[in-house]
Parts: structure tokens; C-alpha cells; sequence
């Protein structure tokens, strides 16, 4: 990485094969945000599930996120990594089709939509571990920020508009007919990015020996001794124990009863806050540009987590009330993505291609394992020292997540050039 302010690179619009897998992967985050609707209400309005029942629906989606580490290290052992990205997403398309399939005959039972939510949530590992070495050799080195800019504003849409659609479509087509829409944004993705020409090398020779859970083993053991990649998982994982304690059940709930808003407010509140997330991945290149992507991971460090002090602190009237709640959601919006946009970059920077997909799962583990334990203890605060004070402890906790960066080479990284790339050895 250079420490050197770096010539503005081509733009990526021009580019066709990433023109392709932008488009795929932007259909596809739009039918995650149907279906994120979509299921729990197939649940709870085809099946009359009960809270715990749907609490337990959202979970399995998450639970493939915990063996990352194995299927990460399995998929670098696989050569042809389009191929695996594009067979997850057929399997993504066919479990969601089950669904309206099932609904048809009547026979639709919550064990089926629990294996559905389960085997789409690892078909996303998979694709995700797969798509670290695929986006590396697609996109040029010095185009890391700007396409992962690209990528996080599409994502950012989807959930500015997504919800919408799923809500028309759930209510004119139902909610199992609906997910059909989802299914189909998979065929989409999988033709889009089975149609992007790229030469794969094959995995290393030598990396085809060691067992399953050496490989695991040997991606963790990268991060971990990677200067940069410890900092950064560090802080990651530290601002997502923090912001799953302060999560959005608790906002919500602390809106509702503290502040007194009303559900439509609360709604219009978050939509302001995707917008902020979408503004946010737009710039980040721009001020990765100007202050340097290390510093720009620490600002967003920084202003991902601390504006939950604002709803936290919030009173008054009622518009002050519902100002607060906009303009946090919309800061915390911003803050994500100026934090997602860059480490996203730099890690892709920093990993050599041989291992990739183990480190991507192994990073992915304890990033994504740490959130469900951040909301337990985030419900146990809650209950013992109440709301207010959980947000207060949820925002300044995560502003710590400074604490990883400031001695580690983060923070005098301003560009991505590959001039003094150093890769640390595996001993």
C-alpha cells in the first residue's frame, strides 16, 4: 500500500464484466429485501408461528455464518470460483421456489421454510467466500474502493426501495407467491455472472494437501498474524458487538416507549438512515482520496456507533424527537458504509490469492459470530439498567473500536497502490 495520494483510476462503467457482476449482485440484494419480508410473513401468516418461532426463522439464517471458516477453506481448494457462485445461487433460487410450490399443494410446514432459511443462508457463505477471489482478479487493485463504493450504494438502495416492492408484492401476489420474485433475482444473478469471462488460476499445488480443517486452521491463523487484518477484524467485531447491543429491536423499542413515536415515523426514520448509507458509499472514494482509506475506516469506525447517543439523549417536542431519530440513522447510515467501503478494499488488498476464501470465512466467523452474542447481553443490559442506558453503553463502546487501529499500520494507509504491498508469511 502507498502512503502517497494515488491517480484517480478509470471508471469502472466502462468495464463490461463489471458492469455484469454489479448488475447481478444489485438484482439480487433487491430480492434479499423481499424475502426478508416475505418469509417471516409466510410464517406468520400461513403458519400462525409464534415469536419464538419466527425469532428462531432469522437465526438460521445467521447460523451458516459460524462455520465460515470450514466452508471458506473449502472453497479455496475449489478451482473455478464463478462456477461455485453462480451453482449457490441456483441453489437460492430453487430452495425459495419450494415455497410457492408447496404453497399450491397446501403442504408448506415451518421445518421446510427453517431448511429453506438454512440452506439459502449457506448457499450465501459459500457464494460470499467464493466471490472474495472472483471480485479480486475482476476488478483492477487500484479500483478496490470505487467498486466496492459501487457495490455498497446498490446495497444501500435495496434498502431504501426493497422493503416497498416486498410490501406490494406481498399484498397483491401474498407472501409465498412473493418470494418467487426473489428466486428469480438468483436466476438472474447466476446468468449474469455465468456470462463473465475471467481466468481463474487454479489453486496452488501445495495448497490441495492439507486436510479441510488445516486450511481453517491456516486462514485464521493469516488473520490473526496479519498486522492489518487483526486490526481491522479487531475493530470490526468489536463495533458489531457494540451496535447489536444498542440493535435496531432495542431503537425501535426505545422509540416506541421512551420517545413516544409512532410506527410510521419510526419507519420513515430508518428510511432516512439508508439513504445516509447510500450518500455514504457515493463519497467514500472521494474521501478516500482526500484523507486516505485508513483514516476513512477510522472515521466510519467512529460515526457508525456513537450517533445512538443522539436517540438515547433525545426529548422535547415531538419533532425534536423524531429529528434525533432521523438524523442518527442517517449519520450511523453513513458511518457504515464509509467503514465498509474501505476495509472491504484493504482487505481485499492485503490477502494473497491462494487463500482468500479460508481467510474470508475465517474473518467472516468471528465478525458475523459476535452479533447474536452482542443482542443476548444487549437484552440483559436492557433488562437490568434499561434502555437509555443500553444505547448509551452500545454507542461508547463501539467508539473503542478505535482502540485496534490506532497501533497498527491502519491509519497510515492512504491508497491502495501495490508499490510497497507486503504480504506477512505463515510460519
Amino acid at each position: 500500500m502507498s502512503a502517497s495520494p494515488a491517480a484517480i483510476p478509470p471508471s469502472l462503467w466502462r468495464d463490461r464484466r463489471f458492469r455484469r457482476f454489479w448488475a447481478g449482485q444489485s438484482i439480487s440484494q433487491f430480492g434479499d429485501r423481499i424475502s426478508e419480508l416475505a418469509l417471516p410473513l409466510v410464517a406468520v401468516g400461513t403458519l400462525h408461528a409464534s415469536a419464538g418461532q419466527v425469532a428462531w426463522l432469522t437465526a438460521l439464517v445467521w447460523t451458516p455464518n459460524l462455520l465460515a471458516i470450514v466452508l471458506g477453506a473449502w472453497v479455496d481448494g475449489r478451482a473455478r470460483k464463478r462456477r461455485l457462485m453462480v451453482r449457490a445461487d441456483l441453489v437460492q433460487a430453487a430452495a425459495l421456489l419450494s415455497l410457492p410450490a408447496a404453497w399450491l399443494w397446501g403442504a408448506v410446514t415451518l421445518a421446510q421454510l427453517y431448511a429453506v432459511a438454512l440452506l439459502t443462508g449457506a448457499a450465501a457463505v459459500i457464494s460470499n467466500t467464493a466471490g472474495q477471489p472472483f471480485f479480486a482478479h475482476l476488478v483492477p487493485r487500484t479500483s478496490y474502493v470505487d467498486a466496492n463504493s459501487k457495490l455498497g450504494a446498490s446495497r444501500s438502495a435495496s434498502f431504501i426501495g426493497g422493503p416497498a416492492i416486498g410490501g406490494v408484492l406481498v399484498q397483491v401476489l401474498t407472501a409465498p407467491v412473493a418470494v418467487v420474485a426473489d428466486a428469480l433475482t438468483f436466476l438472474a444473478s447466476a446468468f449474469l455472472i455465468g456470462r463473465i469471462p475471467i481466468d481463474e488460476p487454479p489453486p496452488v499445488q501445495d495448497e490441495l494437501a492439507p486436510s479441510l480443517l488445516r486450511r481453517a486452521k491456516d486462514g485464521m491463523t493469516y488473520v490473526i498474524r496479519h498486522p492489518i487484518l487483526r486490526a481491522t477484524l479487531g475493530c470490526a467485531a468489536t463495533v458489531n458487538f457494540f451496535t447489536f447491543i444498542a440493535g435496531t429491536g432495542l431503537i425501535v423499542l426505545f422509540a416506541t416507549r421512551n420517545l413516544g413515536l409512532t410506527a410510521g415515523v419510526i419507519g420513515t426514520a430508518f428510511g432516512i438512515g439508508a439513504s445516509g448509507a447510500l450518500l455514504g458509499a457515493v463519497i467514500a472514494p472521494r474521501l478516500a482520496r482526500r484523507i486516505g482509506v485508513g483514516r476513512s475506516i477510522a472515521v466510519g469506525a467512529v460515526l457508525f456507533p456513537v450517533p445512538i447517543a443522539l436517540v438515547a439523549a433525545a426529548g422535547g417536542p415531538m419533532w425534536t424527537r423524531t429529528g434525533a431519530l432521523g438524523a442518527a440513522e442517517f449519520l450511523s447510515g453513513f458511518g457504515v458504509m464509509l467503514f465498509d467501503v474501505n476495509l472491504n478494499a484493504l482487505q481485499t488488498s492485503v490477502i494473497p490469492d491462494g487463500m482468500r476464501s479460508r481467510v474470508a470465512g475465517a474473518y467472516s466467523t468471528l465478525n458475523y459470530g459476535i452479533r447474536p452474542l452482542g443482542a443476548l447481553v444487549g437484552g440483559f443490559l436492557a433488562t437490568t439498567l434499561g434502555l437509555r442506558e443500553t444505547l448509551v453503553i452500545g454507542a461508547a463502546g463501539g467508539a473503542l473500536s478505535l482502540l485496534w487501529l490506532l497501533p497498527s499500520p491502519v491509519l497510515g494507509i492512504h491508497s491502495l497502490a501495490p508499490d510497497r504491498a507486503e504480504q506477512p508469511a505463515l510460519s
